[in-house]
């Protein structure tokens, strides 16, 4: 992944801009990893929310946490990371939290975020934080289904293994969750840029693209 190192003060001004400043002196895509797990919550037998944890690769992670080792003691502590992970949460806003989902086959919206938090698990940043549906949706025997991607491909998801990577919390008995993940094989570096691929064709992608859904994981909840 490549980073810059000349945007100093791009923590306090969100995690949207500081994607963008990563983005201009890079040349292929993608530039950040993210290991994402997700909790589908529910309340009183109605979907009710998305908890996401999003675990970020080690450049990107000591790309933005530096400086905020305010004791100086060598360690990152929850404390410490506070402030990036509300800033960062509430910047996601613009990507509509890079998390999609349906029920019955109908797009659910989402409030704004809740409980950010963050921690480090060895080399890396691990972010979670809490999106209520702004209306819990009764599934009943409709087909829940989430995915976690970025349309424009400058970041890319891909689910944790183990049944940890989706997990339920308060669902009605017999609701169970499965993991399909995508046919395409996401690159292991900044090297998806096939020929005719140019850094141009990815700033032309918008949140409205498609492109990033092709290495799209998917979460399917079904309940008796």
């Amino acid at each position: 992944m490549t980073i810059v190192a000349h945007c100093p003060n791009l923590r306090a001004a969100g995690f949207s801009v500081l994607l963008a400043c990563a983005a201009s002196a890079a040349s292929a895509h993608p530039h950040v990893w993210i290991t994402a797990k997700v909790q589908l919550v529910y309340d009183g037998g109605k979907l009710a929310g998305v908890r996401n944890t999003w675990s970020f690769d080690p450049e990107y992670t000591a790309f933005v946490t530096q400086g905020l080792d305010t004791d100086k003691d060598g360690t990152l502590s929850p404390g410490e990371l506070a402030g990036l992970a509300a800033e960062n949460t509430a910047g996601l806003a613009e990507f509509g939290y890079f998390t999609k989902l349906k029920v019955g086959g109908r797009e659910q919206a989402f409030s704004d975020p809740k409980e950010p938090a963050a921690h480090m698990e060895d080399k890396a940043l691990v972010m979670t934080f809490l999106l209520p549906l702004k209306t819990p949706v009764q599934q009943g025997r409709g087909v829940a289904a989430l995915e976690v991607y970025d349309p424009t491909y400058f970041v890319a998801f891909s689910f944790a293994e183990g049944p940890e990577a989706a997990t339920l919390a308060g669902a009605p008995q017999g609701c169970a969750a499965t993991v399909t993940r995508p046919k395409t094989e996401q690159p292991k570096t900044a090297e998806a840029g096939s020929p005719g691929m140019t850094e141009a064709f990815f700033e032309a992608l918008t949140a409205a693209s498609t492109y990033g859904v092709q290495f799209a994981s998917r979460v399917l909840v079904a309940c008796p």
